[in-house]
């Protein structure tokens, strides 16, 4: 069965699970992205988490179906544990921001405590997300440091905004069954790996 084909389904699940999900183009997918799910998995108290990959890179609008299929099997590849699972549901889905993409999933994942995985360089320009406030409202989220990024990040609209829906590290393990809004930071892993850096080594090879 090609790839792509078998990713477009949800992985399986079953109610009362916790699951993380954890978005991007993961071009190319690298070990911060394990290390972060990994972290997610044993501090916030996770069953699954979930690379959503998304079905076109940022930088190539017009990409092939082929790119995708490249993506996942380099995903999947690198997560190898039993507990990470890729997905490439979006390209079902067809959605192309969180928002819609959560709209959608959400039904289909009932009876699942979902968080919302992100780095704090995202964190950081959160405020410019489509309906940003709308996916705050919908699933609790957690924030992993990257180098240099935590003062940005932890000043930055978004954090201000939803300051009083702050749980402190130690209660990170709560963060899957609290109503949102609800959100962590997590200090660690504090990955220096970054997708978009590695990309730019690539193509300048």
């Amino acid at each position: 069965m090609p790839v792509v084909a078998d990713a477009v389904r949800l992985p399986a699940f079953t109610p009362g699970m916790r699951i993380g999900l954890f978005g991007g183009s993961f071009d190319p997918p690298h070990a911060g992205h394990r290390e972060v799910s990994l972290v997610a998995l044993h501090t916030v108290g996770l069953d699954q988490v979930w690379w959503l990959v998304s079905p076109q890179n940022p930088l190539k609008p017009n990409a092939p179906s082929e790119d995708l299929e490249r993506r996942i099997a380099a995903a999947r590849t690198l997560a190898n544990h039993p507990r990470i699972r890729v997905t490439a549901v979006e390209a079902d889905l067809g959605t192309t921001y969180t928002a819609e993409t959560l709209r959608c999933l959400m039904p289909r994942l009932r009876g699942v405590d979902l968080v919302w995985m992100m780095g704090a360089d995202n964190l950081a320009t959160f405020h410019r997300w489509r309906d940003w406030r709308g996916i705050a409202m919908q699933v609790p989220i957690a924030v992993f440091n990257r180098p240099d990024a935590a003062l940005k990040a932890l000043s930055s609209p978004a954090a201000r905004a939803l300051a009083a829906c702050r749980l402190p590290v130690h209660e990170a393990g709560l963060l899957p069954r609290r109503p949102a809004p609800a959100w962590v930071f997590l200090p660690t892993p504090n990955v220096p790996l970054s997708s978009t850096e590695l990309r730019a080594m690539r193509l300048s090879s």
